[in-house]
């Protein structure tokens, strides 16, 4: 099998050799559940760290070009974190705040995935459209999964051998064999698809579709479309609701949509499929991320370039706090 790497990925390569052992501690090392808060911008090329309650900047780290999803490892000692423009996900040592290593990947990684094991991670290619299956070990890509164009959100079965994908050009999720690392089916969805959640039970894939305005559920052992729900918090106009990212809750009853430049956010009752409440929010609501004990919601806003806190009991927004320039996602060490 022939791998090739462009210069920026081999220029990756040898930074992660020598970056460890370059970059001193910054602050003493601390446990895991921290309560810190996490924000990728794509225009500042930072993460900025918020201290729980007040939300004062604990630090500002610098990443490669416009980092975009980011996830923790299992022990949350290490934020992984896809830059789009650099070709690379940065490795972010949660108790030195710094970048500390990174993994070569196809143009324009956007949304990624681990595994269990954390010995694969799944990556979607904006430009490359494709889904890069990588070795996290070796770093090396094991396939190079062809997709529709600007693929972007990544989920993986509870079982882990199948890889769902969105793309946002050819408006389908892609259905993808883990292990032989090829396309098993197409579900045409709404248009420009973009994010994904799987119910506890592991039985429904919940898809946003921005430009159509549309969440889809679909079975996941028939995909078969089961329900499509469209949006409209007061005062808006159809063309403005464009949903983006979502979560459910854990025992999976309610479901929380980010619901673009509607400036909005949607609860939504999962067994009945029926809105609950619309709540505003900051301009162009993007991604949504919830508190372990559920009791508080963070909400990044693209346009606004700020993050606002709901009370996700009272489901009421409680302030937004100014952040960097388009923050894209937020993650919270809890």
């Amino acid at each position: 099998m022939s791998i090739k790497f462009t210069r920026r990925q081999a220029s990756a390569l040898l930074l992660g050799g020598t970056v460890a052992a370059a970059l001193a501690p910054v602050q003493p090392a601390r446990a895991a559940n921290s309560g810190l808060i996490f924000v990728s911008h794509e225009k500042t090329h930072d993460i900025w760290v918020l201290k729980p309650g007040t939300l004062e900047i604990v630090k500002k780290i610098k990443t490669s070009r416009r980092p975009r999803d980011i996830h923790f490892n299992k022990a949350r000692t290490l934020l992984y974190a896809a830059c789009g423009d650099d070709d690379v996900i940065d490795i972010i040592d949660i108790a030195k705040l710094a970048v500390v290593d990174q993994i070569p990947t196809s143009p324009s990684p956007e949304a990624f995935r681990l595994n269990s094991t954390e010995t694969q991670i799944y990556v979607s290619n904006e430009e490359d459209s494709s889904l890069s299956i990588i070795d996290l070990k070796e770093k090396i890509i094991i396939h190079d999964v062809p997709t529709g164009a600007e693929p972007e959100g990544v989920i993986l079965s509870p079982d882990e051998k199948t890889i769902y994908v969105t793309s946002e050009v050819a408006d389908m999720v892609h259905v993808v064999d883990v292990k032989g690392g090829f396309v098993t089916d197409n579900i045409v969805v709404g248009t420009r698809p973009r994010r994904f959640w799987l119910t506890p039970d592991g039985k429904e894939l919940w898809v946003t579709c921005e430009l159509s305005g549309e969440i889809y559920v679909i079975d996941r052992v028939t995909l078969k479309i089961l329900q499509v729900m469209t949006f409209l918090p007061p005062g808006f106009r159809q063309v403005d609701v464009t949903p983006v990212g979502i979560l459910m809750n854990q025992d999976g009853s309610k479901c929380v949509i980010a619901l673009g430049r509607a400036n909005h956010i949607a609860y939504v009752d999962v067994k009945s499929r029926k809105i609950d409440a619309y709540v505003l929010v900051g301009s162009r609501a993007w991604n949504v991320t919830l508190s372990r004990d559920e009791k508080t919601l963070y909400v990044a806003n693209g346009l606004s370039d700020d993050i606002t806190v709901v009370d996700n009991i009272a489901r009421k927004s409680i302030k937004s706090v100014q952040v960097g320039r388009i923050p894209y996602a937020v993650l919270i060490d809890d």
